[in-house]
């Protein structure tokens, strides 16, 4: 039995202004409460992303292939880079990002690395190079075949050079683009276990 204008208060006579809404969860509430229980804090990040050299992983962001580690990284500047930053850091490393421009107009956020798991498209060339002294050859993944950046080598080198002597030097370096890596730490988030795809 409901009681006109009574305890609570839903009765058809009732005045509007004494109709109590039933309480509910506002929306920011809601999303504030999904964010917390979805993140993980910096310091949690940046240790589940240090594999056991204390470094954090870099994947490809098309197949997950580990690329390289933030041990790996070497801030080698380009002095025809339209823009430099630090961005976040990478384990241990902070981020030297570049955006540089190809002779067609794209633009490239790339970071530079001393090594990384890259499959290089001989023979290199030394012509319309972001780095100048240095010749250039395409850097793809080797699991999926996805372009990641590029590897540099002197151009005083021989344009086809065996991947040990392009791996064992000093003077050697790839720059992969930055939205084709994804740091491991993040890589769960966004793949869908195969027992959920059709």
């Amino acid at each position: 039995m409901v009681s006109v204008c009574g305890s609570d208060m839903r009765g058809p006579s009732c005045p509007p202004w004494r109709v109590r809404p039933k309480p509910t969860v506002p929306w920011w509430w809601a999303v504030l409460l999904l964010w917390c229980c979805c993140t993980q804090t910096r310091s949690d990040a940046c240790a589940a992303a240090e594999g056991d050299d204390g470094a954090a992983l870099l994947l490809c962001r098309s197949c997950g292939h580990e690329v390289t580690t933030g041990a790996d990284l070497n801030p080698v500047r380009s002095p025809l880079a339209l823009s430099h930053r630090n961005d976040s850091r990478l384990g241990d490393e902070p981020l030297h990002v570049q955006v540089l421009q190809n002779p067609h107009g794209h633009r490239f956020e790339v970071i530079t690395f001393k090594a990384a798991d890259v499959a290089k498209r001989w023979p290199a060339d030394g012509g319309s190079s972001w780095f100048p002294g240095f010749a250039w050859t395409v850097a793809s993944c080797p699991r999926c075949g996805a372009h990641l950046g590029w590897g540099f080598q002197p151009s005083e080198w021989p344009l086809t050079v065996p991947e040990s002597r392009f791996v064992d030097s000093e003077r050697t370096f790839v720059a992969l683009i930055a939205g084709r890596l994804l740091r491991e730490d993040l890589a769960p988030r966004l793949l869908v276990p195969r027992s959920y795809s059709s």
